[in-house]
């Protein structure tokens, strides 16, 4: 009998952020650093664990709503303009899981200047304090270059933060920093190598048992988060999953399983956000480093998901999309006896989608084109000859599946692009 999954939020979380940080070298360990710093500034002001937490939770996914490159490196810049776009993105794509409700409200103002006080409200609406704590605990981490041992750098630091006190920060989180920044440890674990280590013994987030419906609602957040990078992208995991679903229901898998099945369709993609969006919407051919990046999509959505035990059936079925049967795909380059009727399906699923989908660059293919191709990569010993048979069997009602699911996913990303072009 398959229980429900028991999620540790502390290693799924820095999972996801260190795969965010993974496209841009000068931002390794940020989100940890980030999250440590808020930590430590909260425990200096004696604030209730389960604020702490959230701080914690907050510094790993701040910069969750900047998608493209030149937003990453735009967030090094100790005092750039225009960075609240990426936050009430953030927000917006966090609220959607009541768990993390409070910390998208953190997320959201963690680049609100207090301003003489000013900050503490944001046309009318009280700022969190955890906002205030995030900002400062961010632009430290920005200041701290990695090229140069750390405790020589504690008193250039500590001056341009208290040249700020008042104006960027509150000044009692500034008084909060000037006790901190006497104690080497502070510092030292800042920089550390091991600071994922160290975040998880100094905070205890607990792990979660999510039912059938929460976890569909933490897999929707991640699908948000995958495809709502690219207009290219959009609605893609949406039509993965229901064609994954409906595949597997009529292969006689469970209703458990089914949702388990539109689960991993959801999460398939999730080592992208290891890719730039500038690499997924250029419209020229790739460079070869730009392929391989996205080749390593995979692989990373392995990694990022394998430290959570009861996700391993998820995962295998999700992450092994771009195996081939006769292993000549990427990234581990399984035969066929090792990959499951659910990653079959999910292949199967994977490429469907891709070839039938409308992109903004070109239409989806017909029918008959469609089934060709697939029939033609079961001619290659690409992919499970069972499984396109029954989709060939039940297209238009898989097809139907698919077109539902990516039309509704296609009107909240309309919603979602509007709201975030409106932020200035």
């Amino acid at each position: 009998m398959i229980k429900e999954p028991v999620i540790p939020v502390f290693d799924l979380i820095r999972s996801l952020s260190e795969a965010m940080d993974v496209a841009v070298p000068a931002l390794v360990d940020h989100h940890n650093q980030v999250a440590y710093i808020a930590l430590s500034l909260g425990a200096e002001l004696a604030l209730p664990l389960e604020q702490r937490k959230e701080l914690v939770v907050a510094g790993m996914l701040h910069d969750i709503g900047a998608f493209y490159l030149k937003e990453r490196l735009q967030v090094l810049q100790f005092e750039a303009d225009n960075l609240r776009k990426h936050a009430e993105i953030g927000y917006s794509l966090l609220k959607g899981f009541q768990p993390f409700s409070s910390v998208a409200e953190i997320v959201r103002f963690h680049h609100m200047y207090w301003d003489k006080g000013k900050g503490s409200e944001f046309k009318g609406e009280p700022v969190p304090l955890g906002s205030h704590i995030l900002h400062l605990a961010d632009r430290v981490a920005v200041l701290l270059n990695k090229e140069q041992e750390v405790l020589g750098q504690v008193e250039s630091i500590s001056e341009r933060i208290e040249e700020q006190s008042g104006k960027m920060f509150m000044p009692q989180l500034v008084d909060a920093l000037k006790s901190l920044a006497t104690k080497e440890y502070f510092w030292l674990d800042t920089a550390s190598q091991s600071i994922g280590s160290v975040l998880r013994r100094r905070v205890r987030l607990e792990a979660i048992e999510l039912g059938a419906e929460e976890l569909l609602s933490l897999a929707n957040l991640f699908r948000r988060i995958i495809d709502f990078r690219s207009p290219f992208t959009a609605t893609h995991s949406s039509g993965v999953a229901a064609s994954a679903e409906a595949l597997a229901r009529l292969a006689g898998f469970s209703e458990r399983e089914c949702r388990m099945m539109k689960v991993a369709g959801y999460l398939h993609d999730l080592g992208k956000l290891a890719v730039p969006a500038e690499i997924l919407e250029k419209p020229a051919k790739l460079t070869g480093d730009e392929f391989n990046l996205i080749r390593s999509h995979t692989f990373y959505t392995y990694r990022i998901l394998e430290p959570i035990a009861d996700l391993e059936v998820i995962n295998t079925w999700g992450s092994f999309h771009h195996e081939r049967l006769d292993a000549s795909g990427y990234p581990f380059h399984l035969k066929g006896e090792d990959l499951s009727l659910g990653s079959r399906i999910m292949a199967v699923a994977d490429v469907f989608t891709a070839i039938t989908e409308d992109r903004p660059y070109r239409q989806g293919m017909t029918s008959e084109r469609a089934l060709q191709v697939l029939k033609q990569m079961v001619d290659n010993s690409a992919l499970d000859s069972k499984v396109v048979s029954l989709l060939s069997l039940h297209f238009e009602e898989i097809n139907s599946f698919r077109i539902v699911a990516q039309a509704a996913a296609s009107k909240e990303y309309q919603v979602f692009d509007r709201r975030s072009n409106t932020v200035r």
